[in-house]
């Protein structure tokens, strides 16, 4: 149901900047249909994140029901190696979320 409902919401956002460009700024239909589907995608990426994240979710579980995670087998690899770091030396602190600082 979510992979429909963010569908149906990126199609309407569609048609809406469609109607706008080609009826109300008089765009030709392929200048219309171009500048609607960037506004679409734009507006969506912006402001349909609870929404596209669901979409995906449903899609991930469709394709691969049986998968236990969504990270590649690099990032796994990496978090492995960092929990065995700070496993053999608890002093050691690494934040590799963070931008390192400029000195």
């Amino acid at each position: 149901m979510a992979f429909f409902k963010y569908s149906l919401i990126r199609g309407g956002l569609f048609l809406a900047f469609f109607l706008l460009a080609y009826l109300v700024l008089q765009f030709s239909p392929l200048t219309a249909a171009l500048l609607a589907a960037l506004c679409a995608f734009v507006v969506s990426f912006i402001f349909l994140r609870k929404q596209r994240d669901g979409a995906t979710a449903v899609i991930a579980d469709r394709f691969a029901p049986q998968a236990t995670t969504t990270q590649s087998a690099g990032a796994i690899a990496d978090a492995d190696a960092e929990d065995a770091l700070i496993d053999a030396n608890p002093d050691v602190w690494i934040d590799a979320d963070r931008k390192p600082k400029e000195a």
